[in-house]
């Protein structure tokens, strides 16, 4: 299988009308533990907070699919939930309460700073949250230790078919914390910006699990069905995929 890293770079014109060339949805979570396998991670905003319970132990919690694959998983993320001293989840991943937006004094002071070094940072469906994308990420290509490693990056799409679709009937589908919804471009920019040259954007197909986990019987099936009738337009359409995975060498 080719890295994403191998691809020529598309770089838009960002006229009106340009085709953009943009490659078949992927699984996210699987994507992400085949970069991850065997490696050292760094998961940034590893907790998801509002869904954890829901997801852990059923393979829809990224933190959890990722210390399944990888050698040693280390977690940062702002939760009030989390103690001070961690939250172990298995015995090669922790997740730390700190503040990702200064991750540069985490990784020198922080409690495992003189034995891990990650080859890979993730940061699933965390930048949609953040006040700043750009000022996030400027700060992660600053961080000298960084430098070479991958960045794996997923959020929503802009363009995902489901919100152009209720869209038809004034409808529309977002999390009440997310502050920013990107699509291909300004995803692009994003990483131009900053300071980023390696890149490559792949949209992702839409998963359900938490809409199944509150239906049974019938209900759960209609999400079910729902599900690959989208993840089958997904495929005809990648551009109106659910969300985006950019893999970055930092």
């Amino acid at each position: 299988m080719t890295d994403p890293l191998d691809y020529a770079r598309f770089v838009p014109a960002y006229t009106p009308l340009e085709r953009i060339r943009v490659s078949r949805p992927v699984d996210r979570i699987l994507a992400i533990k085949r970069i991850c396998q065997g490696k050292k991670v760094l998961d940034l905003g590893a907790m998801d907070e509002t869904a954890y319970n829901a997801k852990q132990g059923h393979g829809t919690w990224l933190h959890e699919e990722i210390a399944a694959v990888a050698s040693e998983v280390i977690g940062i993320d702002s939760s009030s939930i989390l103690p001070a001293s961690g939250l172990r989840i298995t015995p090669n991943a922790i997740i730390y309460p700190g503040d990702i937006m200064a991750l540069d004094a985490w990784l020198e002071s922080g409690p495992d700073r003189d034995s891990f070094l990650p080859d890979v940072v993730v940061a699933g469906e965390l930048i949609e949250h953040l006040p700043s994308p750009l000022i996030f990420l400027q700060k992660l290509k600053a961080i000298d230790s960084l430098n070479g490693k991958t960045l794996i990056l997923t959020t929503p799409n802009a363009t995902a078919i489901h919100n152009c679709l209720i869209g038809l009937v004034s409808r529309e589908s977002t999390h009440q914390d997310h502050l920013c919804i990107l699509s291909f471009k300004t995803l692009t920019t994003l990483c131009h910006r900053a300071g980023f040259s390696t890149w490559h954007i792949t949209p992702y197909y839409a998963r359900f699990p938490e809409m199944k986990a509150r239906h049974s019987g019938m209900g759960r099936s209609l999400v079910a069905v729902s599900e690959r009738m989208i993840n089958g337009l997904e495929w005809l359409f990648p551009m109106m995929g659910f969300g985006y995975m950019v893999t970055v060498k930092i």
